[in-house]
């Protein structure tokens, strides 16, 4: 989910981003944990919601646009790198800040800075509504609610990041993506045991929904699920071949999208208008099924302070610049009490993050309102507009179409996208 920066999630990226050795077969691993993520069990909730053909075609302009707003920021980082003739031997460590500075001043950097600080914020807060809602599940029985569990995780969280070596729990991630996988596993092997035994009819399924407020809502869903939009950069440099990382993020894209289309089809398939918005809790109680589920909580777990850590370094660097902060003629050092401050800080903010997912009626409705404004403004609106900025005037007239064609929907489809979510569909 995570729109946002995952790159301490991701061992081999890590240790690679400055100097660009990543190999061709590491930068795919690379690309898929830092798309894939909870957002896909979602998605057969998002077909029954739209219908399973609107769906799928959602998904696929989905990934089509994500894909084609990736190498428009790759480019537009190119040519700001360009302007300010860096060495070719240099690391290119363009941010997506230093785009929304070269092109909107400070204001442009704030709003760039802002919403990913909002992307990840409602990406943690996915994690403990997915975490709180399949706990309670498991655990049906013992008087305790989907709050409840998010509540009790709260010491951990405070605990956890508090660690200040992320390498240690990025192993986590790589655990939480494999269960996520075996959970979609499951609900592909259920829905083909439904239809050997002949417990539904593909005509009871729905096309196309007569809500058109259903479309947008899948949409929001669809953009969700190609989380990591934040990680183009630091990808695209890690590669040590940087010449065929549009190839291969193609390759990647439409995979992933492949992937997608079928497990969201699957899984309304096989549950129908019961399906749930996280589809695991649609599962059968055997102890394979729990054994997932408690799986996926545990990686979830595990990894949210990889979530946060991007919002506490925003929050930490505003810290650490406070002269307060700072020992006497000493700029790089800071005082015990900004140690202290630090700690408070992270403890604070898993505290509110976890009054916000206590607060979400339901996790598809949060993922489609995330997807529809942040993830979209940051995948669609912001690299159109760094494009135009920066290239415009060397553009073909049907790029420049395609971008504010590009520019246009993504805007109407915040606004319209974010009423529908906040309205019910």
């Amino acid at each position: 989910m995570d729109d946002g920066v995952k790159i301490a999630a991701i061992p081999l990226l890590e240790a690679q981003s400055r100097i660009g050795t990543a190999s061709t077969t590491q930068t795919l691993g690379n690309i898929v944990v830092s798309i894939v993520g909870t957002g896909v069990l979602g998605l057969p909730f998002a077909f029954r919601v739209a219908g399973w053909l609107a769906g799928s075609i959602g998904v696929v302009i989905a990934g089509l646009s994500t894909y084609y707003c990736m190498l428009l920021l790759v480019k537009c980082r190119d040519k700001l790198a360009s302007e300010e003739e860096q060495e070719d031997n240099q690391p290119n460590n363009k941010t997506y800040g230093d785009l929304g500075y070269k092109c909107m001043g400070t204001t442009g950097r704030f709003i760039t800075e802002f919403l990913i600080f909002v992307a990840q914020c409602g990406g943690a807060v996915a994690y403990l509504v997915f975490i709180g809602q399949n706990l309670s599940t498991v655990y049906k029985g013992h008087g305790l609610d989907f709050k409840t569990y998010i509540f009790l995780l709260v010491p951990i969280e405070i605990g956890l990041s508090w660690i200040d070596s992320l390498s240690a729990l990025a192993p986590f991630s790589i655990f939480a993506d494999i269960c996520n996988v075996l959970a979609m596993g499951i609900v592909v092997k259920e829905d083909i045991q439904q239809a050997l035994a002949g417990q539904f009819s593909f005509k009871e399924r729905t096309a196309i929904t007569s809500n058109i407020g259903g479309l947008p809502f899948a949409g929001g869903m669809a953009v969700f699920c190609f989380e990591g939009f934040g990680m183009t950069l630091a990808l695209e440099s890690s590669m040590r071949d940087r010449n065929a990382f549009s190839r291969l993020l193609g390759l990647t894209f439409t995979g992933i999208t492949f992937v997608y289309v079928l497990f969201g089809f699957f899984g309304y398939m096989a549950y129908g208008e019961e399906t749930k918005d996280i589809v695991t809790l649609n599962l059968p109680r055997n102890w394979w099924t729990v054994a997932v589920q408690i799986g996926m909580c545990l990686g979830l777990i595990f990894t949210f302070p990889i979530m946060v850590h991007p919002i506490n370094e925003i929050i930490e660097g505003e810290l650490k610049r406070s002269k307060w902060f700072q020992k006497p003629n000493d700029d790089c050092s800071i005082t015990k009490i900004a140690k202290f401050g630090i700690y408070t800080s992270r403890a604070i903010l898993v505290m509110v993050l976890a009054v916000l997912a206590s607060c979400v009626p339901a996790f598809g409705a949060f993922a489609s309102l995330v997807g529809s404004t942040v993830c979209s403004l940051i995948s669609f609106v912001l690299p159109s507009i760094f494009h135009l900025k920066l290239l415009g005037s060397s553009l073909r007239f049907w790029q420049r179409a395609l971008d504010v064609l590009i520019l246009s929907c993504g805007v109407l489809f915040a606004v319209y996208g974010t009423y529908n979510t906040i309205a019910g569909v």
